[in-house]
């Protein structure tokens, strides 16, 4: 599965990019430049740890929330963070990392004043933001994998990359979706579908070719 959503979403992104000129929408060039300054900030300041930890927990606790779980404590500090809850399972142990909460809060602060305020003016700003906070999402998420963490161990490792793999592509999708005029959520499913059947074919072939 991890092959085929890879395959799918490149070939989405090379032709939004190449032929419908993605990369030429004020969308990309205000989402690349939140990216380009997070990456800046990341690699060359002091790395915001508590805001990390903070988001992180507080995605922690979101999902428990929305599996109907209760949070009975909940710690953050500089040197890590933990919550206590009634409820766990592997979607709320690997939640930090494949749900970009402060890219949700800002989707949903934009969402919410909308309803009061003209807010047409300031979607570039929005971009951007949604640009800068996704990749702190990310380049954090991939500083933390490699420092044995216990979200990930618990649950097995192997699993817990690929459950993150296929999660963050697939918000990658649904994002590249949304962005692009021409490619829809149907052209991309059938365009999944028919990989699919592809990967399936060629297994049945390399079934058919090792026991004749």
């Amino acid at each position: 599965m991890c092959g085929v959503l890879t395959q799918t979403f490149f070939t989405a992104f090379a032709h939004a990019t190449v032929t419908q000129r993605l990369w030429a929408g004020e969308e990309f060039w205000f989402f690349s430049l939140g990216a380009v300054l997070w990456l800046i900030a990341f690699f060359g300041l002091p790395r915001p740890i508590l805001i990390y930890v903070f988001g992180h927990e507080l995605t922690h606790a979101l999902w428990v929330w929305l599996m109907g779980g209760r949070v009975s404590r909940f710690r953050v500090g500089p040197d890590g963070g933990h919550v206590v809850t009634s409820k766990a399972n592997f979607w709320i142990a690997l939640a930090p990392y494949f749900f970009p909460i402060y890219s949700i809060l800002a989707i949903g602060i934009y969402g919410a004043l909308s309803l009061f305020l003209n807010m047409q003016p300031y979607g570039r700003l929005l971009y951007a933001v949604i640009g800068a906070t996704w990749a702190f999402h990310f380049t954090f998420t991939c500083w933390m994998i490699p420092k044995n963490q216990t979200d990930l161990t618990d649950q097995g490792t192997f699993f817990s990359l690929v459950v993150i793999y296929l999660m963050n592509l697939l918000l990658l999708s649904v994002m590249l979706i949304l962005a692009s005029r021409q490619i829809t959520f149907e052209s991309f499913g059938s365009d999944l579908l028919i990989n699919l059947g592809n990967f399936a074919q060629w297994l049945f072939d390399l079934f058919q070719a090792v026991t004749r």
